[in-house]
């Protein structure tokens, strides 16, 4: 569970390696003459409140009557561009803003070689989040430590030797920006500024700590240590952001940033240490997978460079690997207190990242949440919860300005600034059903835990406003009287139409859920009943065209030759459940995935992966497996669009889970999809819907014995082939543990 490498990263995005603590993220290079490590505090970004002419997307004037004309034409026409509806509908961002890099903490090492020799060794340890740099020169043997302690709140490193007196660095920070001062005083470096754009104050402190030698202060804003046996820092960062709407902002980041650097600083950097591993192992430490893997003596861009997609060991050490990389990603970038991961979790090293390194939420945002019930990181979820919760007050004022509407509603972007409504990007500008795509994993938590407390106080809420949405914008359609999303558009692709596949069967997810919910919790019998008869009448995006493929589009228009990244029309099978492996709908699911072929961006690939194995095709799903890995992996195994976006990882791993265990639509099945390039194999700690986590062992592509461990008592229905008649029901008592065997 180790990346490893030979020389240091000379390009950020395809070579450093990510530490983070969710709301602190850091890159190492390990360079050698002089140390880099790129910041990151995630809430650091230009745009909102104190940008110029910011106004949350929702339309500067008043537009009377334009959404109902653009709706009458598409009556009419049947389709319209999006050029065209953008010219109606949407208008220029105005103080949007970016995720911005926090700086670079650069350590020049006086006497370090200028390149490495054969004792150079890189090295990112998944399982216990550090990361580290070795090398020897001149008989000296030289050691370098850094991980982000999301306990401490603060980003740690340590320089260290095997000879007394051999370190010594000189610390800087560094930034693209000129809004800060740094001063240094003592062993604490400060560094204070104002983002021009919008005033948003933030702040670092460092503090460095020795055994023996000593460190002085320079006036121009460094810390030097000299003749130490080792030396430590520790650095937090904050601003002043909050995320309450409308003003965004909250204390000055100074006391809290004192705070932590301070009482880090007061502890030993081996109780830092300790404390770091141990919560980091805490949640790592759950999931376990043996598919018969042998990590060969390979640095890791050599292992992706050799990778073939076949049935070695080397190549399932990759595949493995990659998996758990995943999930260390979403530690690293996702812990409550923080903001949810962004389009690159939480690292950056520009001011003008790829897409403002922002959210988007037709699709990507959620697929950074794909993995984390089913590989037991539950509580990672933590900062998207508070995110879509914090979002309902400016999306209130959307719904209500925009569509004239009671509800909330988020349209294809989003920033931590209430960003809820449109901008004119012809084709990704109009998405009102993010929303209810959104509540969607709050009701999967609720599924996979069962908490009615959580569903009450926490899911529901959110996913009620969103239905009170749909159930006022949805709309007749004229053809035959069904009820549909208009203009619907099927995300970054087509014309924009009435009722697309995609439009229909997110809102079919979020009143069959929201019904469910509301069952369960016993709410108004009225609102139920509306729900039932909205639900009854809706339009539910499910189509079989000319050629035997699910249609995209409500008229057949679909192309065999079309290759478009987005599968959009797929949702209803992926991550949604309203279809069913083997059912007609599933076979022209098929039908359509087979058609759009196995190419695309690294995210849309992850995508096809989780398809696949909801079709429990387990060889096309490690097909598209090993498609990411050899065409859109880079070599510190970042997925690539390209650039560098984050979901693709997320998104692989919650494929390799889907293709182990699925549980989606009630009875928990066991290796689904299994692919025959992993006949024999282990998999610890995975979470089903209904409180379960499971330990499978297989044989000859066949389980051999399930675990199961039940966290609430509840009827189960357990399917494998380990089982006579290939199915089990019993009711599950909590706490218990349940074995199958042959």
């Amino acid at each position: 569970m180790t990346l490893r490498y030979q020389a240091p990263a000379a390009d950020w995005e395809r070579e450093s390696l990510p530490i983070g603590s969710g709301a602190l993220g850091a890159s190492v290079f390990g360079t050698l003459a002089t140390e880099r490590l790129t910041l990151n505090e995630k809430t650091l970004w230009t745009g909102g409140p104190g940008a110029a002419g910011y106004d949350h997307g929702n339309w500067t004037q008043p537009r009377p009557g334009v959404l109902a004309s653009v709706q009458r034409r598409l009556d009419t026409e049947g389709k319209l561009t999006p050029e065209a509806v953008a010219a109606e509908l949407g208008q220029p961002k105005h103080g949007f803003g970016a995720y911005q890099v926090l700086g670079d903490l650069e350590l020049a090492v006086p006497g370090a070689p200028s390149s490495p020799d054969g004792s150079y060794r890189r090295t990112l340890d998944l399982a216990s989040a550090l990361a580290a740099v070795t090398y020897t020169h001149q008989g000296v043997a030289y050691t370098r430590e850094f991980f982000a302690s999301y306990p401490g709140k603060v980003i740690v490193g340590r320089f260290s030797a095997n000879q007394p007196g051999k370190i010594g660095f000189t610390l800087r920070y560094t930034s693209p920006r000129t809004d800060f001062t740094a001063t240094a005083s003592g062993d604490r470096l400060t560094v204070k500024g104002a983002l021009q754009d919008n005033g948003m104050r933030f702040e670092t402190q460092i503090r460095v700590r020795t055994d023996g030698g000593r460190v002085s202060a320079g006036a121009n804003g460094t810390l030097t240590v000299t003749g130490a046996n080792s030396a430590w820092f520790v650095l937090a960062a904050g601003t002043d952001y909050a995320d309450t709407y409308p003003r965004y902002r909250g204390a000055d980041p100074h006391g809290a940033v004192t705070s932590a650097v301070d009482a880090a600083a007061a502890r030993s950097y081996d109780a830092l240490r300790t404390d770091h591993v141990n919560d980091h192992g805490a949640l790592f430490g759950r999931v376990s997978l043996d598919i018969g893997q042998q990590l060969p003596d390979l640095p890791t861009n050599q292992l992706l460079t050799q990778y073939t997609g076949g049935t070695g060991a080397a190549d399932r050490a990759l595949e493995a690997l990659f998996f758990q990389y995943g999930r260390y990603l979403l530690i690293a970038s996702s812990r409550a207190g923080s903001l949810p991961a962004n389009l690159q979790g939480v690292w950056n090293n520009v001011t003008n990242p790829p897409w403002s390194a922002d959210y988007h939420v037709n699709i990507n945002l959620q697929m950074n949440y794909w993995l984390a019930e089913v590989t037991n990181l539950a509580e990672t979820t933590a900062p998207y919860d508070r995110y879509v919760e914090a979002m309902r007050a400016p999306g209130r004022v959307s719904a209500r300005e925009i569509f004239g509407s009671a509800g909330w509603v988020v349209q294809n972007e989003t920033n931590p600034f209430g960003f809820t409504g449109v901008h004119n990007w012809a084709t990704s500008f109009w998405f009102p059903e993010a929303a209810a795509w959104l509540t969607q994993q709050l009701y999967d938590h609720y599924r996979f835990n069962g908490s009615t407390d959580y569903l009450r106080s926490t899911a529901y809420p959110v996913m009620k406003e969103a239905a009170e949405f749909w159930l006022a914008n949805l709309r007749t359609d004229p053809r035959d009287g069904k009820l549909v999303v208009t203009p619907s558009y099927s995300p970054e692709h087509g014309d924009f139409t009435v009722g697309a596949a995609m439009s229909q069967q997110i809102v079919h997810d979020l009143f069959t859920s929201t019904l469910e919910a509301a069952r369960t919790l016993g709410d108004a019998p009225d609102f139920r009943t509306r729900l039932e008869t909205a639900l009854g009448s809706l339009d539910p995006g499910l189509r079989i065209g000319s050629w035997g493929q699910l249609q995209e589009w409500k008229t057949d228009v679909d192309s065999r030759t079309d290759d478009h990244r987005h599968v959009s029309h797929l949702f209803g099978l992926h991550p949604g459940r309203q279809i069913v492996a083997g059912s007609t709908w599933a076979e022209a699911a098929k039908v359509s995935l087979t058609a759009r072929g196995d190419g695309g961006t690294g995210w849309s690939k992850a995508w096809k992966i989780n398809f696949w194995a909801r079709l429990k095709d387990g060889n096309h799903a490690h097909k598209m497996l090993s498609e990411q890995l050899k065409s859109s992996t880079l070599p510190n195994l970042w997925d690539t669009h390209p650039p560098f976006q984050i979901d693709g990882n997320f998104g692989a791993t919650s494929g390799v889970a889907e293709m182990l265990v699925q549980s989606q639509h009630g009875p928990i099945e066991i290796l689904p999809a299994l692919p025959a390039s992993w006949p024999n194999g282990r998999v610890t700690g995975l979470r089903a819907r209904g409180g379960v986590t499971l330990d499978i062992s297989w044989s000859g592509g066949r389980a051999s014995r399930i675990t199961l461990r039940a966290s609430r008592t509840t009827d189960l229905t357990l399917r494998s082939t380990l089982l006579p008649g290939g199915e089990r029901v019993f009711r599950a008592t909590a706490g218990q543990t349940y074995e199958f065997t042959p």
